[in-house]
């Protein structure tokens, strides 16, 4: 195929499959166009087939980890562990708006960070709207934070976001080298988060709650799956400190999980399969396939002249800066696949940049990222308006305080460490 029209058609799949991923019709996944996509991608000459075939293997180990941390995540709540922190939460809170906002942030930070982001998203959100209830509180700050924290929050560790796990794979830094270095752009951003909900809801923050439900006994606290997640996170530096792949810890802990999960009767093999989100897991191999044909065919170019080199803090401004920039263009996934290869040759810092802007840039605009498609679904079946204004003012006020934040402290996070 000649190069404009290998341009063309490459653009036109990536644009669709973006705007299938946003839509859903039919409530249809993201992989029933995403695949097809990918095969005319191969079949008409858009991407050779050896490059397809090179994609698939990059990306095969980072799907394999995110399908053991999805397993993982699941078996936690068939443990009890989310009805457990709503308890807490509720309880900590004693109706306090302010109260409950903290512990939302605090415990959706934790959640994020060890279980991924989806879990803050899709087991989290019930929980808090529920917990906001339970309260007697107004539950849009609470809510609001669950998507903004599950983005911003995912900083910390390689399994928090399956953009961490592309930019570990790229960085070359070990499991608790990354999380060093991350973790004082991880406080820093969720500081700032914290500060900008405080301000921009202070209304709701502010109004008096009613007298809290009495809901009856106490959930207990399921003290398996906490031993089962921390030995799982334990295993996960201690594997990449002996050269071991990480995704073997966490294959590792969702199996003890999900087989005590089956053993008690409470799933099936069945439902294993199915809480690791296999056509999920297709949909990020054949997008990596199709925006491996948009690479090929000139964006990688086009955004090289454009990607700030060095590792000095005007050059990690402006990685970060274009890559928050590109995720609300065209969703953070495709954009951490795009620029990973052009930050790559610049080094950790320079990956960690990229980074932070796909992380935290995608609480700008509802395509942002999938998490926060997902978040607009639950908050919609909570029969709970999200205003597109509303959270667009949100996102102009925290997205670029908390990116500039964030970069400075991993500035200084290299120069320490």
């Amino acid at each position: 195929m000649n190069t404009p029209l290998a341009e063309a058609l490459s653009a036109v799949l990536l644009v669709a499959v973006l705007a299938w991923a946003v839509v859903r019709p039919f409530g249809w996944t993201e992989a029933v166009l995403a695949v097809p996509a990918a095969g005319i991608a191969i079949l008409t000459g858009a991407i050779s087939l050896d490059h397809a075939r090179d994609e698939v293997a990059r990306l095969g180990p980072v799907v394999g980890f995110l399908a053991a941390v999805l397993v993982l995540a699941h078996f936690c709540d068939v443990e009890g562990l989310f009805r457990a922190c709503g308890a807490w939460m509720a309880r900590w809170s004693r109706g306090r708006p302010v109260r409950l906002l903290t512990a939302v942030f605090a415990l959706a930070s934790v959640i994020t960070a060890v279980l991924s982001l989806d879990a803050t998203i899709v087991l989290l959100t019930p929980v808090v709207f529920a917990t906001a209830a339970r309260s007697g509180v107004r539950p849009k700050p609470h809510v609001y934070a669950c998507t903004h924290l599950s983005n911003t929050a995912s900083l910390l560790l390689p399994v928090s976001n399956l953009t961490n796990l592309l930019a570990f794979a790229a960085s070359g830094l070990s499991f608790t080298r990354f999380a060093a270095l991350m973790a004082l752009p991880w406080l820093a951003a969720i500081g700032v988060e914290y500060v900008v909900f405080r301000r921009f809801f202070r209304r709701d923050l502010s109004a008096a709650a009613p007298a809290a439900r009495d809901t009856g006994e106490e959930p207990p606290l399921p003290v398996f799956a906490l031993v089962t997640a921390g030995c799982t996170l334990a295993g996960f530096a201690v594997a990449s400190a002996f050269g071991v792949d990480p995704a073997w810890a966490a294959a590792a802990g969702a199996l003890v999980l999900a087989g005590r999960a089956v053993v008690r009767r409470q799933a099936t093999p069945l439902s294993v399969v199915r809480a690791a989100a296999p056509p999920f897991l297709a949909f990020v191999l054949a997008l990596g396939v199709v925006v491996r044909a948009v690479v090929d065919n000139g964006l990688s170019d086009a955004l090289g002249h454009l990607l700030p080199s060095g590792s000095g803090l005007p050059a990690l401004l402006g990685i970060a800066a274009l890559a928050a920039v590109l995720a609300n263009l065209i969703n953070n996934l495709p954009a951490v696949l795009v620029l990973l290869p052009l930050a790559a040759p610049g080094g950790a810092g320079a990956v960690l940049a990229v980074l932070l802007g796909v992380n935290i840039g995608p609480n700008l605009t509802y395509a942002g990222s999938l998490a926060t498609l997902l978040w607009r679904r639950i908050v919609h079946q909570h029969d709970e308006g999200v205003d597109l204004g509303e959270f667009t003012r949100l996102g102009l006020i925290a997205v670029p305080s908390a990116l500039a934040v964030s970069v400075v402290a991993l500035w200084g996070a290299l120069q320490i460490l």
